[in-house]
């Protein structure tokens, strides 16, 4: 259609066309790849060079360029016997080629590229300090979470042992037909109570600041004064003689 003459399909150029599974494609993509480099080329040979690019290409020519006569300091090396290639010195053990020139091409001041450095590791030992600090405040909650969940699986247990001292208190006390605890404490109280039961046990409760552990001790001690029995034995023994020659102790530690 158009401007466009169409192909003849029966012409020796379309029989002879390598018509192979993607050969065609790949064809076409290194074409489009030469084609870009190609223009890539004539743009970098058509861009107008900067004026620091072009001192920097006569700077390295000149650098590059051995010294020829018309240099005075080489004339008078030469008038001194010296050979174009030769080491420097009196026995030839110096330098062959001059010292390089290092081109300061930055507005910055001398010494500005050590203060970046110095600048740059400050800042790395910084974040070095704060990423232990973080580590350590890290391992130091992660402890006091470990510390806390145990000292709470101690409470439990110890107010696990204490309801069972109290069970064990109450049973006994009631078989000796004792009728009222020595402590409000050292027997299980009901869960249902009057109101006026349950404010005078609140009241006797505030008025005792004994904590578990110390209510355990007492409470532990009693029984084995009173009844001879040992809550970590689960046993009652006859006398006091008895119960002090074959009970290991008055704590559970003494019991493990």
């Amino acid at each position: 259609m158009g401007d466009e003459e169409e192909e003849d399909y029966m012409s020796d150029l379309f029989i002879k066309e390598d018509v192979r599974p993607g050969v065609p494609m790949v064809r076409r993509v290194r074409e489009a790849l030469q084609k870009e480099e190609k223009q890539k080329e004539a743009n970098e040979k058509n861009r107008q060079k900067s004026v620091k690019e072009e001192e920097k290409e006569r700077r390295d020519l000149v650098l590059s360029s051995a010294l020829g006569d018309e240099n005075k300091g080489f004339a008078l090396l030469q008038k001194m016997g010296y050979k174009s290639g030769q080491a420097l010195g009196k026995s030839g053990e110096g330098i062959v080629e001059p010292i390089p020139l290092n081109i300061k091409t930055g507005r910055s001041g001398l010494g500005h590229e050590e203060f970046k450095k110095r600048k740059a590791e400050e800042k790395l030992e910084n974040y070095r300090k704060k990423i232990h600090m973080k580590k350590q405040a890290n391992e130091q909650a992660a402890d006091q979470f470990r510390i806390r969940f145990k000292n709470k699986q101690e409470e439990r247990k110890m107010e696990g042992d204490l309801r069972k001292s109290q069970r064990a208190c109450q049973q006994l006390d009631i078989q000796k037909d004792i009728e009222a605890p020595k402590e409000i404490w050292y027997w299980l109280q009901p869960e249902e109570e009057d109101q006026k039961d349950e404010e005078d046990k609140d009241d006797e409760c505030t008025g005792s600041d004994l904590s578990v552990s110390a209510k355990l001790q007492i409470l532990t001690a009693y029984l084995r004064e009173q009844h001879f029995y040992c809550i970590w034995c689960g046993t009652t023994y006859e006398d006091a003689e008895d119960l002090s020659s074959n009970c290991p102790g008055d704590s559970a530690a003494d019991h493990d």
